[in-house]
């Protein structure tokens, strides 16, 4: 579930893209958008982490969502990029992604889930 920030001037579907293709090697011509969240999704860093896991004063973020479905194999997966932020990857059921990331996130992955349910 790579997420990232949009850079000034660019538009969220294009970030994602970009976010997607430098966390995981996955080109563009490889995904297509589905949906896009209606909501805006937001999660608050745990105070023991503020000022740790990012070096800015960032305490979360405000996050758009989008569903895209994957056209590639898994040989278009490569972790091994610039700038390394996975070590493994799979591919996992939609129901089992609250309990696979960090319990700060998981309300908002049920969230997201719910918010994509009737394509899923």
């Amino acid at each position: 579930m790579p997420q990232g920030g949009i850079d000034e001037g660019e538009e969220p579907w294009p970030a994602a893209l970009r976010e997607l293709e430098e966390e995981t090697g996955i080109a563009p011509k490889h995904v297509e958008q589905l949906a896009c969240s209606p909501n805006v999704h937001r999660y608050k860093l745990p105070d023991e982490l503020v000022g740790k896991v990012w070096t800015e004063q960032w305490i979360g973020q405000a996050q758009t969502w989008f569903l895209a479905r994957f056209l590639g194999s898994d040989s278009d997966v490569n972790l091994a990029t610039k700038h390394p932020e996975f070590r493994a990857w799979q591919w996992a059921e939609p129901a089992r992604l609250p309990d696979l990331i960090v319990p700060f996130k998981r309300d908002l992955y049920r969230e997201v889930l719910e918010a994509f349910a009737h394509y899923l």
